[in-house]
């Protein structure tokens, strides 16, 4: 169908395509402008490199880069930091619904008392 001459064209690397060599090298490069300009995301990366998001992901040498500059002080949760953390939000939430709680019974009040009367403080 092609021929030799067609499909040694095909075989060819497109200009715009990245070379799979240098594919570690160009997402290093990527996170390090995106690090200074904007947030490192696998999306940006895709952007600025040309390179899939479905490769940064799959790959995991690219994908380790990217989260290596998502995470730049080298803080990478743990579970028990996690569960720290779930239990620190769980304790806000139970007090903020404690608080809607209490605004719930004074609107209640408030409305039982009827509109003429005064409420005592």
């Amino acid at each position: 169908m092609y021929g030799r001459a067609g499909f040694a064209l095909l075989r060819q690397r497109i200009p715009d395509q990245p070379d799979a060599g240098d594919l570690p090298a160009q997402v290093r490069t990527a996170c390090t402008t995106l690090a200074q300009h904007h947030g490192v995301t696998f999306p940006a990366v895709a952007e600025h490199t040309g390179i899939s998001r479905a490769t940064l992901y799959r790959r995991r040498d690219l994908r380790e880069i990217i989260e290596a500059h998502r995470n730049p002080d080298g803080h990478t949760p743990t579970i028990t930091g996690l569960a720290t953390q779930i239990d620190q939000l769980r304790q806000a939430l139970e007090a903020v619904a404690a608080k809607v709680r209490r605004h719930e019974e004074d609107l209640r009040t408030i409305k039982h008392e009827g509109p003429h009367t005064t409420r005592r403080s």
